[in-house]
């Protein structure tokens, strides 16, 4: 069963507290909120306020996506805000395991992102200490993009890796992603789902969410 992940990067943030209560009522399990921060990626977001904010009235899994340089300086203000997973970027800081490290000691899960053009290699040797890894399929740093086909062979090279070795966690895609080419990601080993537009731009979240949750009970990683 996969885990869906609306990002609230496509909500409405004139009404973000209607429109997060929306897809949770349509079944959503994670909430994505990516934090930018105008230097790692081109483009900012929020901070912790916002998910403090947020946290009050959602029962969802916060799914943190911090996009952000030397993110070991604002972990503590996360935790705070209410996060359940951290996730921070590979290519962010010099030794993304300590940071990982630090999160976990937080009690908070935590995961690991890399972009596009990072080989998936190169997270090897700290994956038995994650608790999910973050395959970005587009880009970081804007929504609405189109999905980077190259990216999925990186998360089967990931799934292939955990299951070798057995580690169990999740892979989550994020980018470009909806029910119409979900079923490349699943079949290649992501379990949770980073959806944007397709969720909060729908005039029915529920529907989409079902026919993404089909399509990924009909393509299982192989």
């Amino acid at each position: 069963m996969i885990i869906i992940s609306p990002s609230v990067l496509a909500a409405d943030f004139s009404r973000l507290a209607e429109d997060v209560a929306k897809v949770e009522r349509a079944g959503a399990e994670y909430l994505h909120l990516d934090v930018m921060d105008g230097i790692f990626v081109p483009n900012i977001s929020f901070g912790a306020p916002v998910i403090s904010s947020l946290r009050k009235h959602s029962k969802m899994v916060f799914d943190v996506h911090l996009m952000i340089t030397d993110p070991i300086r604002y972990i503590d203000d996360f935790v705070k805000a209410g996060a359940d997973i951290i996730t921070i970027h590979y290519e962010s800081c010099e030794d993304p395991l300590s940071v990982v490290r630090y999160i976990h000691s937080k009690g908070v899960r935590a995961a690991v992102s890399i972009k596009p053009a990072t080989p998936p290699e190169l997270i090897f040797p700290m994956m038995s200490e994650l608790d999910m890894v973050l395959v970005m399929t587009v880009e970081p740093g804007f929504g609405g993009q189109k999905l980077i086909p190259e990216t999925v062979q990186k998360v089967k090279v990931l799934r292939d890796y955990a299951e070798a070795n057995g580690l169990k966690l999740d892979i989550e895609v994020d980018g470009g992603i909806g029910a119409d080419n979900l079923y490349m990601l699943t079949e290649a080993g992501a379990n949770v789902i980073v959806a944007g537009s397709a969720i909060f731009k729908a005039e029915d979240p529920d529907a989409v969410m079902r026919a993404m949750r089909k399509s990924a009970d009909e393509h299982p990683y192989k």
